[in-house]
């Protein structure tokens, strides 16, 4: 067989994204789509515009497709995956009435929504690897607990980042994201900073930087949901703390 030609090799398309990969993609655009609203709503005396209509038909629009990927994966229907098919087509009815409403009410529609398409890729990575653990994708051992858990709050639209008095900060949900962690998933090339696109952290402050996984840090992460990550051990040379007298006794006469 004649191998392409070395021209072929330029356009070589990448692969598809994973329908769970396609979940987190879905939670960043919702968390664009709020953030855009709540910039609106922080800098128009009156919220009628209706310029967000087009955002929110997107939004709907890539959950339906998202809808149609996890469709297409032809798993066995079980309660968790019909209830996450029925999840993800009340964000897409609720992005699509959004349209038509005022922008403080379309906030409300689809203020979970981030939250709920990364709940969405937990259960669907859930019942990939019960059903076809073969297959599954290589999960990146590099991650340590933490970076998992930044990763995952990131995800969800939880993470933002600004400077004062010439320091950066970092603000986040339990767990708390360190500027420390942020930093090193950066240098990795696992997230990256949307100048000014957040809401303020005060009435008349600057916007906020959002913390927002890149092409990398997505597919970092859809490895690891749901896999158990490597907790560090107890510190070497230590030893386990002796039980009382009364509960050695305790377990020797079971």
């Amino acid at each position: 067989m004649t191998p392409p030609p070395a021209e072929a090799l330029l356009f070589e398309v990448p692969p598809p994204p994973t329908s769970i990969e396609r979940l987190l993609h879905l939670a960043d655009q919702y968390t664009q789509h709020n953030d855009a609203l709540d910039l609106v709503l922080r800098t128009t005396a009156t919220s009628g515009s209706n310029t967000h209509a087009d955002s929110a038909l997107r939004t709907a629009a890539s959950t339906q497709s998202a809808i149609k990927a996890i469709q297409g994966e032809r798993l066995y229907e079980s309660a968790e995956l019909t209830e996450t098919v029925m999840r993800l087509q009340q964000l897409a009815f609720l992005s699509t009435a959004s349209a038509d409403l005022r922008a403080g009410t379309a906030r409300q529609l689809t203020a979970l929504a981030p939250e709920a398409a990364v709940s969405c890729a937990v259960t669907l990575a859930t019942e990939m690897r019960r059903r076809r653990w073969a297959s599954a994708p290589v999960a990146d051992h590099r991650l340590t607990a933490v970076q998992c858990d930044a990763l995952t709050q990131i995800a969800r639209g939880h993470v933002v980042a600004g400077s004062s008095l010439e320091r950066e900060f970092t603000r986040s949900r339990e767990p708390k994201v360190l500027m420390s962690t942020l930093r090193a998933l950066e240098t990795r090339g696992l997230v990256e900073r949307s100048a000014d696109s957040a809401h303020p952290a005060y009435v008349g402050g600057p916007p906020q930087d959002r913390v927002r996984l890149t092409e990398t840090g997505i597919a970092s992460l859809a490895s690891v949901l749901e896999l158990p990550p490597a907790r560090p051990s107890a510190a070497p040379g230590t030893t386990p703390r002796p039980l009382p007298a009364a509960a050695q006794a305790t377990a020797r006469s079971r």
